[in-house]
């Protein structure tokens, strides 16, 4: 472990505008208006501004997200708490309003509300892995309230106190959990691990659709390998849009490891009726990068799903190997 480095993973969930449906510029513009008076401290006027828009459009998810996060900012975490529970009331769809629900009531050591928000978020998104290594460290938090109450009631249990040094090494002292920064950018990264603050924007990326050069495959034919890696890639994501079952699921190899706790039989009936019960989805691969060793590869890239009002961009990485002349998916996360 690492000494006093390791926390809570940023509960930052990197929510993009098109992740809440952005429909034209102008509300492109309102959104990165208020974003830039947060990134210049100004929350203030960054309130002004999220208050007017809303004053108009008061079910709008990102603005509303964006004002969320402001509350928190500025120390109105119960109103911060109201805001992001009243959007996964109205978009139970989206995992991040979870996320950051989870960081308020950590930071308020609510561990158990934080454990409950974060299965929420892993329900909705079950490859969603910052929630996943968040819903740990939560769990660790847990586990140290139950060895010093164990201490209080028998302090001479000598085998307590290793565990508890064991998570004391694990959390930095005094560090608080943080929460999500929304922006208005297309790169999803991590924030900062101390105070949490919107990220920077990254300049524009091929036309949607299309993807980017692979990178190298170490191996004899490389080339051969990424054109083959990357046109399984586009035809797991066309049968995706298509809700084309046979070839979606059949995208997947039979040691693919469904996320959490799911059986292989379970996640299958998961994802059929989570597609086929959409009127229209288009998922768009952009900026893939791949890179592998013999018959392993990895495809990293940035995900643009849209599902009728629904529309998200997230980071995506596939993990594939070959089988019978075919590129399969085996392992399958989002968020990193």
């Amino acid at each position: 472990m690492k000494h006093a480095a390791k926390q809570f993973r940023q509960l930052v969930a990197l929510l993009l505008l098109a992740t809440m449906g952005l429909t034209n510029s102008v509300r492109a513009d309102d959104y990165a208006d208020a974003l830039q008076l947060m990134r210049a401290g100004k929350l203030a006027e960054a309130q002004t501004k999220a208050d007017a828009f809303l004053s108009s459009k008061p079910r709008d998810p990102q603005m509303r997200f964006i004002k969320g996060v402001i509350q928190r900012d500025t120390g109105r975490l119960n109103e911060a708490i109201s805001t992001f529970t009243k959007l996964t009331e109205d978009h139970p769809e989206l995992p991040e309003p979870y996320n950051n629900l989870a960081v308020l009531y950590a930071g308020q050591s609510q561990f158990d509300k934080a454990r409950v928000a974060l299965e929420m978020a892993i329900r909705t998104s079950p490859s969603y892995a910052t929630a996943h290594e968040n819903l740990g460290d939560v769990y660790a938090k847990l586990a140290s309230q139950a060895y010093n109450k164990a201490l209080q009631l028998d302090g001479s249990n000598a085998g307590v106190p290793p565990k508890l040094a064991l998570i004391r090494e694990l959390f930095a002292p005094n560090v608080k959990p943080t929460a999500v920064a929304a922006a208005p950018a297309t790169k999803p990264a991590p924030a900062p691990v101390t105070s949490p603050s919107p990220l920077p924007a990254q300049s524009a990326g091929p036309a949607p659709g299309t993807a980017a050069s692979p990178g190298p495959l170490p191996t004899a034919g490389q080339e051969a390998s990424a054109k083959e890696v990357e046109a399984a890639v586009l035809a797991w994501a066309e049968a995706w849009s298509k809700q084309d079952m046979n070839a979606y699921l059949g995208a997947y190899g039979k040691d693919f490891d469904p996320p959490g706790k799911q059986s292989r039989s379970d996640w299958e009936t998961d994802r059929s009726n989570r597609i086929t019960g959409k009127s229209r989805i288009s998922v768009k691969v952009e900026k893939l990068v791949i890179s592998g060793d013999g018959n392993t590869a990895t495809a990293k890239f940035r995900q643009d799903y849209r599902a009728n009002s629904l529309s998200q961009q997230s980071r995506k990485t596939l993990t594939l190997t070959k089988s019978a002349g075919r590129w399969l998916i085996v392992k399958e996360t989002t968020g990193n």
